[in-house]
């Protein structure tokens, strides 16, 4: 006999408040990592840009940093990641509900400059990894390159939806490019968790085009997005089993994001500090 409704409600009560915390740690996980990944762009990059010491890049490992005499490649190299910080940050604003909900102006303009600095990232990383060549293989190339199209394919309905005021199609849409724009963030966290939980570099190559680079290259953006999409559905759809399947997700990205950022600020940003 299947069980009465009574009897489900309390369980599917218990389980859409363990999914809303498990996004909340995600959150705050996420916001976390990201905020550390502002401030290592700002006391690395800012401070050499406006002091004038490009050639401190270098000091970092890069595909391809300061280059003596490469004027254009390095204005443009210097205005994606001065404007990654602001788009990040700009980013986290957009998900906090109580920026939405108390101060909508603040959200609107920040929400402006978020999907504006999204397009133009994702425009300056296809001509620095094709015009440019700042790239180590075909396969992270072609895996930067439909983060990027993705970016400006998602960017568009993310507008257009709330020019409509069809404000709940738009958030779904503003957290695909959300989590699409932070692939480079992803891209860090899900190499540096992996390094960790493997005990080294199994299944990676100097190039990024070992069978898990390419992995990692392509799930940087396309993991966090088919979480969202089982996540959502399991908000919409009154379906236990579902809700569980998401929820696993949730804590399993929580745990990766959490090793990865710790990864992350040891291995990639803080020694260059």
């Amino acid at each position: 006999m299947s069980s009465s409704p009574s009897k489900l409600r309390p369980a599917r009560t218990t389980l859409n408040k363990r999914l809303q915390q498990s996004t909340t740690a995600w959150f705050i996980a996420t916001a976390i990592g990201q905020l550390a990944f502002i401030s290592f762009i700002i006391a690395f990059y800012y401070v050499s840009i406006f002091t004038g010491d490009f050639a401190h890049w270098n000091t970092k490992p890069l595909i391809k940093g300061y280059e003596a005499g490469d004027t254009s490649g390095n204005a443009v190299f210097a205005g994606h990641v001065i404007l990654a910080a602001i788009m990040t940050l700009t980013g986290l604003l957009q998900l906090i509900p109580q920026i939405r909900s108390k101060a909508p102006h603040i959200h609107r303009i920040s929400g402006r400059i978020f999907v504006t600095l999204a397009c133009l990232l994702a425009l300056s990383g296809l001509w620095l990894g094709w015009v440019r060549d700042t790239r180590l293989s075909w396969v992270s190339a072609y895996a930067v390159s439909l983060n990027g199209i993705l970016i400006l394919a998602f960017a568009v309905p993310t507008v257009w939806y709330a020019v409509k005021r069809k404000i709940a199609i738009h958030k779904r849409w503003a957290i695909r490019l959300f989590l699409a724009a932070s692939g480079v963030w992803f891209l860090r966290i899900f190499l540096t968790a992996w390094l960790i939980i493997a005990g080294g570099p199994k299944g990676m190559n100097a190039t990024m085009s070992g069978p898990v680079d390419m992995v990692i290259t392509y799930g940087s953006y396309l993991i966090p997005l088919i979480i969202f999409e089982i996540y959502w559905r399991a908000k919409v759809f009154e379906k236990d089993w579902l809700k569980r399947v998401a929820l696993t997700l949730m804590v399993s990205a929580t745990l990766v994001t959490m090793i990865g950022i710790f990864g992350s600020i040891s291995f990639l940003w803080g020694p260059y500090l």
